[in-house]
């Protein structure tokens, strides 16, 4: 083991502000979800594929990307896309201790130590490398947690991957364990991640896998299960109102184009989840060593904040003068939990962005009908948001019909006056 210099930055991480409480009477899986997102580790790797938001973004020198952090990758593929600034934000404060986690890795490991954490997702080293390398680089918060949880990266075994913890990789190794072990699909699936040519990969999932996955995608599509996935109940009402056929048809269609149409030989984000590790070919671009010494040159760009998008907006100072805002999914559910919230956010944001700046979201449903309410005061008069924005439905729909990850019924970019 090699000896490692001393820590030399701290992270900043507030106290996780407290999220709106449910309404009354929310069934169950909406509590479940709530109790869930509030205390626990939900997404162990960011589930936006990176691709389309750069092609989306144009990310540029002189770029401020704000993201929400959730699994940290994103964050670290815009710096090494060459953003001027990153600033991530979440208000569950265990997905930051992720992202801090990451970054002390890139300053204080070797690429191959590094790979093993988060790369192969476990190590037999992880409590000596956190211990005498990672522990001094975070903040308290962090490093209350991660003391309690680095044994996630102890694992020996697919089964005991880290890409397995956190409430989203739980629901994930359990429907791994029931397709390999109860569907007999493991040789299936290592067959089809392992395809020469998209033909012969079509091939293996139409005669070999689709039927079967199609079963454990109805398992999928049920409430409990897509709260541990970090699926909130108005999310769900988006894809049974909008989707034809809804959640179950919405993953059936995913898999269809995830397996049937779009090579798996570079999506790592389904490689992950059936094995449970990246390979060095088939990673996100953080994790590749020919990226790592410039990632870690990169570093310094990066802020990671424990709030909201509007309370980091409206808080920092100087003022951010953010160009590109990447929102996730997370109106979905911010819409259900507090509707005013949503417009305190878009006028935090069209007060703070730079002329010209670029938002780009997500959705579970085709349309974002919970923003045709919203009005915000620009210039001094009040106008709906929907005719502030400056939309690329096209751009949008071609580069999402590109997704690895498929599993949204919506991509949006727009631009700001």
């Amino acid at each position: 083991m090699p000896s490692y210099p001393s820590a030399d930055v701290t992270p900043v991480a507030a106290p996780s502000p407290a999220l709106p409480a449910p309404r009354a009477g929310t069934p169950l899986a909406g509590r479940m979800f709530t109790a869930l997102h509030d205390r626990k580790l939900v997404y162990n790797a960011c589930w936006e594929d990176p691709a389309l938001d750069r092609a989306a973004l144009g990310i540029r020198p002189d770029d401020h990307v704000l993201v929400i952090t959730s699994g940290g990758c994103n964050a670290l593929d815009y710096l090494l896309a060459g953003a001027g600034k990153v600033t991530a934000v979440d208000v569950n404060p265990r997905q930051n201790a992720l992202l801090e986690l990451k970054a002390a890795g890139v300053r204080r490991l070797s690429h191959g130590e590094f790979f093993e954490l988060f790369g192969a997702g476990r190590s037999g080293r992880a409590h000596e490398m956190y211990r005498d390398a990672l522990r001094g680089d975070l903040s308290p918060f962090a490093r209350r947690y991660w003391d309690g949880y680095i044994e996630a990266f102890t694992g020996r075994g697919w089964r005991n991957s880290f890409y397995y913890r956190g409430t989203s990789g739980f629901l994930a190794k359990g429907l791994m364990l029931f397709l390999r072990r109860f569907q007999g699909l493991g040789p299936h699936l290592e067959e089809l991640l392992e395809a020469p040519t998209l033909a012969e990969q079509r091939h293996i999932y139409e005669s070999r896998l689709r039927d079967k996955l199609w079963s454990a995608a109805r398992l999928g599509a049920q409430p409990l299960a897509l709260s541990f996935a970090g699926v909130p109940p108005q999310q769900r009402r988006e894809i049974t109102e909008e989707y034809p056929g809804g959640t179950a048809q919405l993953i059936h269609d995913g898999l269809d184009a995830i397996f049937g149409r779009l090579p798996v030989t570079d999506n790592y984000f389904w490689r992950a989840y059936i094995t449970g590790s990246y390979t060095p070919t088939c990673c996100p671009e953080y994790l590749k060593a020919a990226n790592f010494a410039r990632l870690r040159d990169a570093l310094p760009r990066l802020d990671v904040r424990t709030t909201t998008v509007t309370g980091y907006l409206t808080a920092a100072t100087p003022r951010p003068d953010v160009s590109k805002f990447v929102l996730l999914d997370h109106m979905d559910w911010m819409a259900w939990r507090d509707q005013a919230a949503l417009a305190e956010e878009w006028q935090a944001i069209v007060d703070t962005a730079r002329p010209g700046a670029r938002v780009i979201y997500r959705s579970a449903g085709l349309r974002t009908r919970y923003l045709d309410p919203v009005s915000v005061v620009h210039e001094g008069r009040t106008r709906r948001l929907t005719e502030l924005l400056h939309r690329h439905p096209e751009l949008a729909a071609r580069l999402h019909e590109q997704d690895r990850v498929h599993t949204y019924g919506s991509f949006h970019i727009a631009d700001l006056p």
